[in-house]
């Protein structure tokens, strides 16, 4: 099976949709639909079973999904370690640390000032992400360490090393009648007509269905809770970040966050291994 074939397969098996899935790929439908005809042909398994309406997948064809996505993710992480081991090798090392957009900003400036100041130290790159994205990045050779959340972040395959915990807040739009109490349970923000929950965009970029707005980005989001448009449930230490017009509210019985370094096991790396001791003496 080419690299090729299962890149088409795996965007037709997610999108479930041959139109949807050719304008993905940059392509005409008709070549996509006989790559996939091809290949079901020569592996003797019907992986999508068509109708005039819809497509869907077959068990095969789950199997094949489950197991392409992972082998592609293989493939990217090798390719992102190569060109990186590249760099490194012409005098250009660096460290690419990964966190979602406006999380734990205080620890990540403290973090990067006191590595910064390390003897032998080398340049971090940060990069921002959505919620829920740096253990794929991390997963997939884009980055070298993740700043990640526990409960919401899954760890498993990663080392770790927690850093901090705390409690979570409701952020509201300032005079918002919930704004004014002392604290809020979870149970206090569900069906808020005037502040429905928002969107963020899905692995493959669509919305999930929903009142709220659709957001993209941490400032978006914040803009759109001063504008009295949502709210959002967020760790403690978002309060840094917080413009006048918005106001965040202790959640009593929301789960505590856990901040934890996670880097993949396989590292080697002398520059990642510093850093996380340094994460760790914050």
């Amino acid at each position: 099976m080419e690299t090729r074939e299962l890149r088409y397969f795996v965007a037709v098996a997610e999108e479930l949709h041959f139109g949807r899935a050719a304008q993905r790929l940059g392509m005409a439908q008709p070549p996509l639909s006989r790559a996939i005809s091809q290949l079901e042909r020569r592996m003797g398994v019907e992986l999508l079973q068509r109708d005039s309406h819809s497509v869907s997948l077959t068990a095969a064809g789950a199997v094949l999904l489950h197991e392409g996505r992972a082998a592609l993710e293989a493939m990217e992480a090798a390719e992102h370690r190569t060109r990186r081991a590249a760099l490194a090798a012409a005098g250009r090392p660096s460290i690419v640390l990964v966190t979602k957009a406006g999380a734990s900003s205080e620890l990540l400036a403290k973090l990067l000032h006191a590595y910064a100041a390390e003897p032998g130290s080398i340049p971090v790159d940060v990069m921002l992400c959505g919620p829920g994205q740096q253990a794929r990045l991390l997963a997939g050779g884009r980055a070298d360490v993740a700043l990640l959340h526990r409960p919401f972040d899954d760890t498993t395959g990663f080392d770790t090393e927690e850093l901090l915990t705390e409690g979570q807040v409701a952020v509201l739009p300032a005079g918002h009648v919930l704004s004014t109490h002392p604290s809020l349970r979870l149970s206090d923000l569900d069906d808020v007509p005037d502040l429905p929950r928002p969107r963020w965009p899905t692995s493959d970029g669509s919305y999930p269905p929903g009142p709220g707005p659709e957001v993209q980005s941490h400032s978006q989001l914040l803009q759109l809770i001063s504008l009295g448009r949502t709210l959002m449930v967020s760790p403690d230490s978002c309060r840094s970040q917080l413009r006048d017009d918005t106001v965040a509210v202790p959640l009593v019985d929301a789960p505590r966050v856990t901040t934890v370094i996670a880097w993949p096991p396989s590292s080697r790396s002398l520059a990642v291994a510093d850093l996380v001791r340094t994460a760790v003496r914050l």
